[in-house]
C-alpha cells in the first residue's frame, strides 16, 4: 500500500453527507429515468387531455378569463397542477417502497443524519416534478403562446410548491401501513384540493362565500403565484402567497425530520 494511501485524509462530515445526498438523489432519478413510462408520460397525456377539451373545446366557447383567453389562463393551474401531483406521488411510492422493502431501516442505523434522508428522496421528487412541469410547459406552447414576464416568481412558485407536496408525501408514506393508504390522501384530498385551487377559473367568478372557502386552499396560493409569474396577474397578493408557501415548508420539513427522530411507522 503506497504512502499516499495511507496518509490520505479521512473526508469530512460535511464531505460524506455530500455523498450521502447525491447517493439518494442518483437513486431517485434513475428510478424515475427507468419507469419513464409511468413516471413522464401518463401526465403528458393528460395533460394534452386537459389542454383539447378545457382549452380547446370549452375555452372557444367562452371569450376571456382575467383578461386573457381561456387557454393562457389554465396553462400556469394545468402546469402547477402536474408538479404537484407528481411530486407528492414520487415520494410517497418510493419512500413507502422502501419502508416495505426494510430499506429505511439501513438508512436510519446509517451514520448518514435524518435531514440528509429526508432531503435526498424530497429532492428526488421535486426533480421529477420539474421535469412534468417542464414537459406540460412544452405541450402548453403547442396550443397557445406561453410568455415568462417574471422569469423569478415562476421558479421559486415552482420549487416551493414542488417541495411542499414532496414533503406532504413523505409525511403521508411514513404513516402508511398499506400501499392503498398512499393513494388515499390524492384521492379524497389533493384532487379536490387541487381542482378547487382556481385551476380552471378565477376565484372572483364566485359567491362571497365560495370566495372564502377557496382562500382556506393553500393550492390556490400556489396556483396564483404561479399565475402571476406566468401572466402577469393574481387574484391574491404574491407576498401572502409567498409566507404561505413558506410556511408549510418549514411546518412540513420539522414534522418529517421528528417523524425520522422517533422512528413512527419506521422501525419495526
Amino acid at each position: 500500500m503506497s504512502d499516499t494511501a495511507v496518509n490520505a485524509p479521512a473526508p469530512s462530515n460535511a464531505q460524506r453527507n455530500l455523498t450521502a445526498f447525491g447517493t439518494i438523489v442518483r437513486r431517485e432519478v434513475a428510478r424515475i429515468l427507468r419507469i419513464w413510462g409511468q413516471t413522464l408520460v401518463p401526465p403528458a397525456i393528460t395533460m394534452t387531455l386537459y389542454f383539447l377539451i378545457f382549452g380547446g373545446l370549452i375555452g372557444s366557447q367562452i371569450r376571456d378569463m382575467g383578461g386573457v383567453s381561456y387557454m393562457e389562463f389554465i396553462v400556469p393551474g394545468l402546469v402547477m397542477m402536474s408538479v404537484i401531483q407528481n411530486s407528492y406521488g414520487n415520494i410517497s411510492s418510493s419512500f413507502f417502497g422502501a419502508k416495505f422493502g426494510r430499506h429505511v431501516e439501513e438508512l436510519l442505523v446509517s451514520p448518514m443524519p435524518n435531514w440528509v434522508i429526508l432531503w435526498g428522496y424530497v429532492a428526488g421528487a421535486v426533480l421529477r416534478g420539474l421535469m412534468v412541469g417542464a414537459i406540460v410547459l412544452l405541450i402548453a406552447m403547442c396550443f397557445t403562446k406561453v410568455a415568462v414576464p417574471h422569469p423569478l416568481v415562476t421558479l421559486t412558485t415552482v420549487l416551493l410548491g414542488a417541495t411542499i407536496f414532496s414533503l406532504a408525501g413523505f409525511v403521508n408514506a411514513v404513516y402508511a401501513k398499506k400501499f392503498d393508504d398512499v393513494a388515499i390522501v390524492p384521492t379524497f384530498i389533493l384532487t379536490p384540493l387541487t381542482y378547487l385551487g382556481g385551476v380552471f377559473y378565477s376565484v372572483k367568478l364566485l359567491p362571497p362565500w365560495a370566495e372564502t372557502l377557496t382562500h382556506a386552499n393553500p393550492i390556490f396560493y400556489m396556483v396564483n403565484a404561479f399565475r402571476y409569474g406566468l401572466l402577469g396577474s393574481s387574484d391574491v397578493p404574491l407576498w401572502v402567497a409567498y409566507s404561505l408557501m413558506l410556511g408549510f415548508v418549514a411546518a412540513l420539513a420539522a414534522l418529517g425530520l421528528w417523524l425520522l427522530k422517533r422512528g413512527v411507522g419506521l422501525r419495526s
